[in-house]
């Protein structure tokens, strides 16, 4: 087992993955580039300075997530972060269609179930998955080990619940309604992983310029990678089952 601390990304070949693997890297992490693609993957960890490796890692793939599982272990042996970024916004949305058009074809009166299921299967259960997988490695860095569920604003019932709240016309099933789901799966890890001192917390990252809203965000990737590298990065008395944004808590 080496003696640097190692931390997966899912998700690592772009955008916010990417930075939060160039932000984990500078702090002294051998860092897993997660990446569907292990050709992107290799590219994307070419460009990070330090200590990183591309592990091809598909979320939706039992497969996949058995081979990486038994790389890390085979190659690492050891892993002290996971970082669940990895995350699709739809499948059927045209190019040529606003982010008004695509909520009101998927209000829930008429949302394509399979586009709901498509969308959960990567934000959802495939965070479930590569969790249980990475699990056994992550408990043997207890009680050091960290698990970050990068979710979003977006998904708070509270924050949705006020008439005054700026994206609560674009709430439905699909990707808001997914990281709600994940929001209640990183409390239900926390609560289960507790008493082994693994610290499971969400963040928001904040309306980021990345491929997944066609470069519209108004903050850098930098700044998108802030909350996700500090929860990473928490000390033994840090929180646990929380979520938050660089500004602090994030209503459920």
């Amino acid at each position: 087992m080496q003696d640097k601390p190692v931390a997966l990304v899912t998700g690592a070949n772009q955008g916010i993955g990417l930075q939060i693997a160039k932000d984990l890297a500078a702090k002294g992490f051998t860092v897993l580039v997660g990446s569907r693609d292990l050709a992107r993957g290799e590219e994307a960890a070419g460009a990070i300075d330090g200590d990183a490796h591309a592990l091809q890692l598909d979320v939706t793939d039992k497969a996949s997530i058995a081979a990486a599982a038994a790389r890390v272990r085979g190659e690492f042996g050891r892993l002290d972060v996971l970082v669940n970024n990895a995350a699709i916004t739809n499948v059927r949305r045209r190019p040529d269609m606003s982010v008004e058009e695509y909520a009101r074809a998927t209000r829930p009166s008429v949302v394509d179930l399979d586009e709901v299921r498509a969308v959960w299967e990567t934000n959802v259960f495939g965070v479930v998955a590569v969790t249980q997988a990475m699990l056994p490695l992550l408990r043997e860095a207890a009680p050091a080990a960290r698990i970050v569920n990068v979710s979003s604003s977006v998904g708070s019932l509270t924050l949705n619940a006020n008439p005054a709240f700026h994206f609560r016309a674009i709430f439905s099933p699909v990707y808001s309604a997914s990281k709600t789901a994940l929001n209640a799966m990183t409390l239900a890890m926390a609560i289960e992983l507790e008493p082994a001192g693994i610290k499971v917390n969400a963040a928001c990252p904040g309306f980021t310029k990345t491929n997944l809203n066609n470069f519209r965000g108004t903050q850098t990737v930098e700044e998108g990678a802030r909350e996700p590298v500090r929860l990473a990065l928490l000390g033994p008395d840090g929180p646990t089952g929380a979520f938050s944004n660089a500004a602090g808590p994030v209503p459920w």
